[in-house]
Parts: structure tokens; C-alpha cells; sequence
């Protein structure tokens, strides 16, 4: 990194003695690193807060330690403190073993607080959820700790609402906001096969088929969740080619459950 751009990341604490700090830099001897998200009385920031959030993109250094849901990367000597899902921090390598983030810098008056990710896609996610209402970095963190990001994408796209609202921070109503506003956006980031994210909103919106909501329907009953049952039922839809059309719902269900047995 430039050192023009390292001077515009720093902040200056007004001490007695003068002494400067850097984001996650070492406060002095005996002191450890700057404590993540917890402004020094004085604190300003050097640059307006348009620049300092477009300038780090990536870091790749040495993990210096870990904290509860923070990683200090150490690069070229500069602790940062980079805050992470619990499943990046988990991925990541031990202490003194290299390391490369995405990084996301949100930019308050008084502080600079970093996000890291393992990929895009993951940094992607986290500024889509937030753009819904409710929905903070803490909240958008917590929904990364528990579905990858191409999970998210099916759960959503799928309108699996049960699968977002297991995430820590999540209820049932936000879940459901969630799926509501982000499905337009999901399937670009979905695995899955779009003939099923076609299905599962045909079903939802009430225009699919009967024969194919009765099939639905009835692997529901026997037990299986809404999205395994009509991911069966698109999959055997699919395998019967141009005599899809003519199917009834008994030939359905049970094609659909010879793909739940594979």
C-alpha cells in the first residue's frame, strides 16, 4: 500500500505526548492493539469519509491473533483489525500463517471499522442484506455465520424463509422481508437450477400447475421440506422432458420421491 494511502487511514489522537496510532496499530508498550469499534477520546480522521471507504479493497499479510469476531492481520508491520463472520474466522489460518480478505470499510466521525471476507460473493451479500430495512452489519455478519453464500442465494431465491431465520439476530418476520426483497437479486448468486427457482415462485404466486402443486403438496405432507419437494418435483419435471406437460400428480409424486431416495 502507498504510503499516501496509509497517511489518509490514519488517525490522530490528540495525547500529551504526541503519539500517533494507525487502524489496529499498536497503542504503545505494554498496551497490545487498538481495541476494534472503541473511539480514543480526540480521535479525528484524516480525509473525507467518501475516500477513506473506497481505499482498502484487500489485505494480505500474517494473522498476528484473533478476537470473538475479529481477526488482527498483520500487514508490513500495521495490525489491522478486520471484524469477520464466524465462519471466515474459522477458515482462516492459525497465528503467523498468511492470510488475504476482501475488506469492506465502513466510515463513522469517529472511527474506521473493516469487514473481511473470504471471497466477493461473501462481500457481496453483506452489503445486499443491509440494504434491507432492520438490517445492520451485526445482523448481516450473524446471517453470514450461518449460510454460505450460495446457501443464502438458494434459500432466498427458493423462498426458504426457515433457512434465514435460523441465522443469529433473525426472526421469522425479517426472514421474511428478507426473501420479499432480495429474491429479484438472489438467483444470480444461486447454484441452483433456475427451472426450480422458476417452480418455487409459480407455486408461491399460485399459477404453477395443479397436478404439480398437488405433488408438491402431498411431499410436503409426507414430510419433506417445501424446498426438497419441489426440487423433486422440478428434477423429475425435467428428466420427463416434452411429456412433463401431460403428467398427473400421482405420476409426479412418485418420481418426485424416487429423486428424495437418491
Amino acid at each position: 500500500m502507498r504510503q499516501a494511502d496509509l497517511r489518509h487511514l490514519q488517525i490522530i489522537a490528540s495525547r500529551r505526548r504526541g503519539a500517533t496510532r494507525g487502524i489496529g496499530s499498536p497503542c504503545g508498550p505494554g498496551h497490545g492493539w487498538v481495541r476494534p469499534g472503541i473511539p480514543h477520546p480526540g480521535l479525528r480522521l484524516a480525509g473525507p469519509p467518501e475516500t477513506l471507504k473506497a481505499m482498502i479493497g484487500k489485505l494480505k499479510g500474517v494473522v498476528d491473533s484473533y478476537g470473538e469476531d475479529f481477526v488482527i492481520l498483520d500487514v508490513h508491520g500495521v495490525g489491522y483489525v478486520v471484524h469477520c463472520s464466524a465462519r471466515t474466522l474459522q477458515r482462516l489460518p492459525s497465528p503467523g500463517e498468511a492470510a488475504e480478505l476482501a475488506i469492506e470499510t465502513h466510515v463513522r466521525e469517529d472511527m474506521i471499522r473493516l469487514y473481511g471476507f473470504r471471497a466477493d460473493a461473501e462481500r457481496e451479500w453483506f452489503r445486499l442484506l443491509q440494504t434491507v430495512q432492520g438490517v445492520g452489519t451485526r445482523v448481516a455478519l450473524g446471517v453470514l455465520s450461518a449460510l454460505e453464500p450460495g446457501d443464502l442465494a438458494t434459500a432466498i431465491a427458493t423462498g426458504d424463509k426457515g433457512a434465514v431465520a435460523r441465522a443469529p439476530g433473525v426472526g421469522p418476520r425479517l426472514a421474511a422481508r428478507l426473501v420479499a426483497e432480495l429474491k429479484d437479486k438472489a438467483p444470480a448468486f444461486s447454484p441452483v437450477d433456475p427451472a426450480l427457482i422458476q417452480l418455487t415462485g409459480a407455486v408461491e404466486a399460485n399459477t404453477a400447475p395443479q397436478p404439480v402443486a398437488d405433488a408438491i403438496s402431498a411431499l410436503v405432507n409426507l414430510g419433506y421440506p417445501q424446498v426438497q419437494a419441489s426440487a423433486a418435483v422440478a428434477a423429475a419435471l425435467k428428466g420427463a422432458g416434452e411429456g412433463a406437460a401431460g403428467m398427473e400428480a400421482k405420476t409426479l409424486i412418485r418420481l418426485g420421491l424416487r429423486e428424495l431416495a437418491r
